[in-house]
Formats: structure tokens, C-alpha cells, sequence
């Protein structure tokens, strides 16, 4: 295969998953590129003429056809961009969505609250704080409130193994692995077992016995929403690439949120925060969960596109 150049290579693989009807098929050649040869956008757009050698033109080939058979980018170039940070993803994870970060914006808006209302300053540490992710993923919830709320000890729970493994992979590369506690569970059925856990390692926590009741300040998720009946109408790269077990909430899609918002109810402390991210039909069927004599203070926020996409309430 003969030598080409970056412009070349670039404009040839658009036009194969433009062909393909890939979804933003000019950002994924040129993402596919980066990849490739291990640069920047600057360098490639101020090197496009630059001759490409041959094994990484041949490499570049391969992973336009498997984008253009349906892979999704993120598992060509295993990572994906998410709060700022760069995270390792597999076909074992969810793929982080940009509509998640309102998971995180809206969690640390309630905590910052919670300071003033006690009389201290917004910008918490997250000092004393013991918050659950359940369904981790990726992790990319998980770790970027360990980021943010940097003396807070955090419990990820994911029922899958695999995907705590990449969970685990992604806290020790941004340097959080010891202040994130991950356990495999269905929601947080282990921690109702009554086992009891050692707080992470650089935290100021104590050891905590799940077996107490309301022993969290905050609990998140971003659980399985999506409806078995929706499957024909999901893309290929989700429908035949991502985890069905983090994908599918039943047939419905919003069978979770009962079980979740039970167990989130006998674990979090009073005035403990629950912060829920919901599938685009959920908030009709949800949000009556949160009206119980449990909860207060219950809000919605919407994505970007006007969706309802974070469901956020108080434990009485």
C-alpha cells in the first residue's frame, strides 16, 4: 500500500463512513486519525501534507471499517472524553454521554447548598461525606465527584465484575483508586447485606457497617433506562455494541427506579441527597416514586435538549 498523506487519509475515511451513514462521520475519521498516529488536531492540520508510513495507513484502514460496520468510535480507540477527563472504556462499560454530566452538576449544586444551609462555605471538600454511585460503569460518575469533592469517601457499586475492572482501571490512572471503594452488587443489595466495609483508604470516613441504616449523604446514578421495546429503534453501535445489563432497565425501561429509590430511602442519612439521571420517557413514572411522606424538596432538571434528564430529591 502506497504512502499517503494525512489530508488523504483523512478525506478518504469520511467519505467511507459518510457512505456508511455514520453518525458525525467527519469528527469519527478524524478521531480514528489521532488514534492512529498518536497526535493532536493541531499537528495533523499543520502537517496534512506529510506522508503517512504504510503500517499506519493500513492500521487506519482497518478501524474505518470496523467504524463503518457499526463499532462505536470509543471502543476503536478505547477512551472517552467525560467531565474533563479521559476515560478507558470497553464493550464491558457504558459509554459516557455528555447528558450524564448533569448527574455531576446537579449533585454538587445540592451539596453546595447543603454547606450553606449548615453555615459553612459552598465550595465543599466533601469532607465527612459518604457517597454511593450505584451502577458504575466506567466509573466516570464515581471519579469525577472524587475529583471534585476531594475528601469524600465514595462507594461504587456495579453488578457487573468486568465493568468495575474497567471502573478500577480508570480511578488508579486519575490517581483516585484509594478514596473509591468498588463492590459488586445489584444496586445496593450487598451493602443491605449487613457486610461491613472499610472506608477508602484517603478519606475521612469511618469504617462503616452497611447494616446501619441511612449511613450515606448522597446517593447517584445513572441506572439502566432504556426499554427492551425501544430496541429496533436504538442505533447499531448502541443496540449491538454496548453492555445489555447497564443498557436495559426491563421492558419498559423504567423498572429500576422503584427497587433504587427504596434502597436509596433506608440508606441515606436525614437530609441525604438522592440524584437520578432518567431515560427520556421516565419522569412521568419516577417522579411519583419521590412524592412518599420520604422525600422533599424533589427537582427536575433538563438536558441541553429541553429533555427532563436528572430527577434530584432530599431524604427526609
Amino acid at each position: 500500500m502506497q504512502e499517503r498523506s494525512a489530508r488523504a487519509l483523512l478525506k478518504q475515511g469520511i467519505k467511507r463512513l459518510r457512505e456508511a451513514g455514520v453518525p458525525s462521520y467527519t469528527l469519527a475519521a478524524e478521531l480514528l486519525l489521532l488514534h492512529v498516529l498518536g497526535r493532536d488536531r493541531v499537528w495533523i492540520y499543520a502537517h496534512a501534507d506529510e506522508a503517512i508510513p504504510e503500517e499506519q495507513t493500513k492500521r487506519y484502514a482497518v478501524l474505518i471499517a470496523r467504524r463503518a460496520a457499526g463499532e462505536p468510535t470509543q471502543h476503536l480507540t478505547g477512551k472517552q472524553e467525560f467531565w474533563g477527563l479521559e476515560f478507558a472504556v470497553t464493550p464491558d462499560v457504558l459509554i459516557p454521554r455528555p447528558e450524564t454530566e448533569h448527574v455531576i452538576e446537579v449533585a454538587l449544586d445540592r451539596v453546595g447548598l447543603r454547606e450553606i444551609h449548615a453555615g459553612r462555605q459552598q465550595k465543599s471538600s466533601g469532607e465527612s461525606l459518604r457517597i454511593a454511585d450505584v451502577g458504575t460503569g466506567s466509573g466516570c460518575i464515581a471519579i469525577a465527584l472524587a475529583k471534585e469533592l476531594p475528601r469524600a469517601a465514595i462507594y461504587a457499586t456495579d453488578i457487573s465484575g468486568a465493568a468495575l475492572a474497567v471502573a478500577r482501571r480508570n480511578a488508579a490512572s486519575h490517581g483516585v483508586a484509594g478514596r473509591i471503594c468498588f463492590l459488586e452488587s445489584n444496586l445496593l443489595d450487598s451493602l443491605r447485606a449487613g457486610e461491613r466495609y472499610a472506608a477508602p483508604l484517603h478519606s475521612t470516613a469511618r469504617t462503616t457497617d452497611m447494616h446501619e441504616s441511612r449511613s450515606f449523604d448522597l446517593i447517584v446514578s445513572n441506572p439502566p433506562y432504556v426499554g427492551r421495546r425501544e430496541a429496533a429503534t436504538l442505533t447499531r453501535e448502541v443496540r449491538e455494541h454496548e453492555p445489555e445489563i447497564a443498557l436495559y432497565g426491563g421492558e419498559e425501561g423504567y423498572e429500576l427506579y422503584a427497587d433504587l429509590i427504596a434502597q436509596a430511602a433506608a440508606h441515606l442519612k436525614p437530609g441525604g441527597i438522592l440524584v437520578l439521571e432518567l431515560g427520556h420517557n421516565s419522569l412521568r413514572v419516577v417522579r411519583p416514586l419521590l412524592e412518599a411522606p420520604a422525600w422533599t424538596d424533589v427537582g427536575v432538571t433538563n438536558d441541553l435538549a429541553g429533555i427532563p434528564r436528572v430527577l434530584a430529591a432530599e431524604r427526609l
